[in-house]
């Protein structure tokens, strides 16, 4: 509600300014001494960024030790040949993580549905990481799967993921669609399937950030997937 007393009470003493030429005191408090507006962030301009920062909410969800489930999304490979799920295994177990599953399916868009609104489901996965199907070729569905499924898309990654990829195959980089979301409360993070990018999207980004965005994803509803 505008407060219109008050904004006649200005017009006043601009009035007085204009014919003695000196600006009239006020009541205003311009002291030091004068206690800051508790809604209004210090040194921080832009209050959603401080989001970024604030781990309050996830203290209590370790994210050094993930429970993983590995997804190879192919037609062709399987377990006992399956550089880019090793790749991913690695990596994960490398950085103190636990691999709680690890799946190949054929490349299906129904299989691959099914396979990642299973997971998210499960009480003992915390993250899950995709490889294969993120390319352009007619078999290549997973983006087409799993994206109707995302409560929240995160872009960043395949944006990060195609910054560090053009280091080694340069503007071939255009051909890939790898992409990340949250999946109930569950982050699925979506790579193609060479050793190469998988080994890249996991020890690059995915075990640096899995952690964090898990913690995010959880504090809606922490009693989700009790540890």
């Amino acid at each position: 509600m505008v407060d219109f007393q008050q904004r006649d009470t200005r017009r006043d003493l601009r009035d007085e300014e204009d014919e003695s030429g000196e600006e009239p005191a006020t009541d205003r408090d311009t002291s030091s001494d004068a206690e800051p507006d508790p809604e209004v962030g210090e040194g921080d301009p832009d209050v959603e960024g401080d989001e970024l920062h604030d781990t309050e909410e996830y203290d209590e969800f370790d994210p050094d030790e993930l429970c993983t489930a590995v997804v190879t999304v192919s037609s062709e490979r399987s377990l006992s040949d399956d550089p880019a799920g090793d790749a991913v295994v690695a990596g994960m177990e490398d950085a103190g993580h636990e691999i709680v599953t690890r799946e190949l399916i054929e490349a299906k868009y129904d299989n691959i549905q099914q396979t990642i609104n299973r997971l998210a489901d499960r009480g003992d996965v915390d993250v899950v990481v995709m490889t294969g199907g993120t390319g352009i070729t007619a078999d290549d569905v997973t983006i087409e799967a799993v994206e109707p499924l995302f409560d929240k898309e995160l872009p960043g990654f395949g944006e990060l993921f195609r910054l560090l990829s053009y280091d080694e195959v340069a503007t071939k980089v255009v051909a890939t669609r790898a992409t990340a979301g949250i999946v109930t409360d569950v982050p699925v993070f979506c790579m193609p399937g060479s050793e190469r990018a998988a080994r890249l999207g996991t020890e690059g980004i995915v075990v640096e950030e899995a952690g964090h965005v898990a913690g995010l994803a959880r504090t809606g509803d922490p009693e989700k997937h009790p540890r």
